[in-house]
C-alpha cells in the first residue's frame, strides 16, 4: 500500500520528515489520501512553517523506517475525522510548533533522524561488522 508524507528537502543529503510529538512519542503521519497530505501542508505553510513537498511511499517503508528510528508511524485514513484531542493533531497540525528555523546541526547535517542517514550508519556498521568477522 502506498501512502504519502512530508518531506523537506526531498531528494537531498539532509532530507527530514515532518514528525509529531505525541504522548511523549515522535510520530510520522501516513496520509492515505494526497488531497489530505496537501491540505496538512497547507496548514503548515500558513503557520510559517517550511513547506513540505508531499512523497508516495510504500507504507511498509515508511513503518520500517519508524521502527528503526524508534518514532511511532501513524495512519491517517481518507476522510479522517478526530475525535480526541490526540487525534486532532493527525487532522491539523498544533498551534504552536517547535522552532525549525534552525533544524541543522552547526555541520549542516539534518538533526530529524532521515532513512538515507540510517542507511549509510547501517551500512558503516555492516562494513565494520564484516571487517571483524575477517580477523576471526
Amino acid at each position: 500500500m502506498q501512502v504519502h508524507v512530508l518531506l523537506y528537502d526531498a531528494g537531498q543529503e539532509n532530507e527530514g520528515i515532518h514528525s509529531l510529538e505525541l504522548a511523549g512519542k515522535t510520530a510520522v503521519l501516513m496520509f492515505e489520501n494526497a488531497d489530505d497530505a496537501e491540505r496538512y501542508a497547507g496548514l503548515l505553510e500558513a503557520q510559517d512553517f517550511p513547506v513540505p513537498t508531499i512523497e508516495q511511499v510504500s507504507r511498509d517503508e515508511i513503518e520500517e523506517f519508524c521502527r528503526q528510528a524508534g518514532y511511532e508511524a501513524r495512519h491517517v485514513e481518507s476522510g479522517f475525522m478526530p475525535n480526541t484531542d490526540e487525534e486532532h493533531l493527525l487532522f491539523a497540525p498544533p498551534e504552536a510548533n517547535r522552532d525549525v528555523s534552525n533544524w541543522q546541526d552547526q555541520d549542516g547535517s539534518n538533526t530529524v533522524d532521515d532513512q538515507s542517514d540510517q542507511q549509510t550508519e547501517l551500512t558503516d556498521l555492516e562494513a565494520i561488522r564484516k571487517r571483524l568477522e575477517g580477523l576471526l
